[in-house]
């Protein structure tokens, strides 16, 4: 028994880890060009799947290590970091419902590769695509198996990122990108939540690991225990679409079918139900926070369902009856019955996925492609509208945030050209030089004007006119010491360095190395 605890200690972190590889692993033969285009689409999908294969079956033998000899636990590998009395661990908690979610997130993961396969094939983004499955297949199994709330955090935004990034697959339809930065920001809101959760847990029960979490949940405070169940319970709405977040779920269909599927129908959108079965014990300790889990659930529900009546494509009437399904879920762990909601989640993933997958095949067989009005809402007018307009959540969220946030945009550009501008000597008003891209630019333009050229040099007020003297002296000296006392061999090596760096800066300004500067500040932060 000792061995086969050895041998599994050995081999459970590459579960997550082997799907992460092979993403990695596509990215840099992308990069290095040996898998561009259809040619590099037979190495890409051998790296997919054998990378997805491989981890699926550790987790089928994990799951005969639990049938033959007993169900794992918690496994601590080694410590990740500490600071003071903070540590995070390489830990893992495999006990039965993390199995059982291991095993159907890695079958669903699989059979979606290899459905993509054929479905993405000839795709400009084929790479790309798979890239970022494998990388959410990593992300997800995360979550389910982590042993301490880092690392489920870790996983939860790498599956945040995936999503960002598949739903503006098509990047350039400007649709698809706004309605992935939409979900993106709307995310955030339940990740800020998260880290709070994150802090609450050290700083109340001293741990961050799962298990001594739910174990101390009694030495809490009621306070206590209703503050770090509410802030887990907004982390797992927002990720699961509830109301009032529940409007960016409909946005996340812009992706390739295969995407939809796993991420919306069967596995991500079911992320904040798994939180909050995991989370049983904090949860009964908090009446009110499950009261308000079963009225958030509840009015989930009659969203989904009055929604779906009136939609007339596939995928929003699935995204709907996905949204109503889970709402039914949160609905139950309210109540109590966290065990229907472990069994309503494993079977609605899976059928889900299976229906998510067969939706293009669908509309080829419908004969009559018209819905009629549900005799309800015909009675109800009223009630047609507002399902119609999806209960007008979308101008709601508008209105109370995005348009105070960009009036108060607004106003700080304001401020920053009356104040700011004024007080570093810079004009009120400028469509002036932003960069060494545009300075170089506005140098070589033969269009530029004469009046142009000296509203640009100009100096304002007292900080400008003393730093205009001060660039005059630097520039004397420069001209006269530094590239005259220097030769040509000086003047062509600084030439040199500025066509570099101009390049550099016109390569960052593009939308890729955004993406990979928010990677890298997940990367940074984690």
């Amino acid at each position: 028994m000792n061995e086969a605890n050895s041998v599994l200690r050995t081999f459970v972190w590459l579960i997550p880890f082997l799907p992460m590889l092979g993403s990695l692993a596509i990215a840099i033969g992308f990069i290095s060009g040996k898998n561009r285009g259809e040619s590099g689409e037979t190495q890409t999908t051998l790296i997919a799947n054998g990378t997805a294969m491989l981890s699926l079956l550790i987790v089928l033998a994990v799951d005969l290590h639990a049938v033959v000899i007993g169900i794992p636990g918690y496994i601590n590998l080694a410590q990740w970091f500490s600071s003071g009395s903070y540590e995070v661990n390489l830990s893992f908690n495999l006990d039965s419902f993390a199995l059982v979610m291991m095993t159907l997130v890695a079958v669903i993961s699989v059979l979606m590769i290899r459905f993509s396969v054929n479905y993405m094939h000839r795709e400009a983004g084929y790479q790309r695509f798979f890239m970022i499955m494998n990388l959410f297949m990593g992300a997800m199994l995360l979550i389910v198996m982590s042993g301490n709330v880092v690392l489920t955090f870790t996983g939860w935004e790498l599956a945040g990122v995936s999503s960002y990034l598949l739903i503006a697959y098509v990047y350039d339809r400007p649709i698809a990108t706004q309605n992935a930065t939409r979900v993106f920001i709307t995310n955030r809101i339940g990740d800020a939540a998260f880290i709070i959760a994150i802090f609450l847990s050290f700083h109340l029960l001293n741990t961050l690991e799962w298990t001594e979490i739910l174990s101390k949940t009694e030495t809490l405070t009621p306070l206590g225990s209703n503050i770090l169940a509410a802030t887990f319970l907004l982390a797992g709405i927002v990720k699961s679409a509830q109301i009032p977040f529940v409007p960016w779920i409909s946005r996340a269909l812009e992706g390739p079918t295969p995407s939809s599927a796993i991420f919306y129908g069967s596995l991500m959108v079911h992320a904040g139900v798994y939180l909050m079965i995991r989370l049983q014990p904090v949860l009964e300790h908090s009446p009110i926070i499950m009261s308000t889990l079963a009225f958030i659930g509840l009015l989930t529900v009659l969203y989904g369902v009055f929604s779906n009546l009136v939609q007339t494509d596939v995928k929003s009437n699935l995204i709907f009856s996905t949204t109503s399904q889970v709402g039914l879920m949160f609905f139950s762990c309210g109540m109590g019955w966290f065990e229907l909601a472990s069994w309503h989640l494993v079977m609605h993933a899976i059928w889900r996925a299976y229906q998510f997958l067969h939706a293009p095949a669908m509309m080829h067989l419908m004969v009559n492609k018209t819905r009629p009005v549900n005799p309800l809402l015909k009675r109800q007018g009223w009630l047609y509208t507002a399902s119609l307009q999806r209960f007008w959540l979308d101008p709601v969220a508008d209105w109370l945030l995005v348009k105070p946030i960009k009036r108060m945009a607004h106003d700080i550009e304001r401020f920053d050209e009356k104040v700011i501008n004024r007080l570093v000597g810079l004009p009120e008003q400028t469509n002036a030089i932003t960069s060494i891209a545009d300075w170089e630019q506005h140098k070589n333009s033969t269009k530029t004007s004469t009046a142009e050229q000296e509203q640009v040099t100009r100096a304002y007020g007292v900080a400008g006119k003393i730093l205009e003297g001060l660039a005059d002296m630097l520039f004397w000296f420069e001209e006269h010491l530094v590239l005259k006392s220097g030769g040509e061999g000086l003047l062509k090596l600084l030439n040199l360095i500025g066509y570099y760096l101009l390049q550099i800066e016109v390569l960052l300004s593009q939308p890729r190395y955004l993406i990979l500067l928010i990677i890298a500040t997940f990367v940074v932060i984690i």
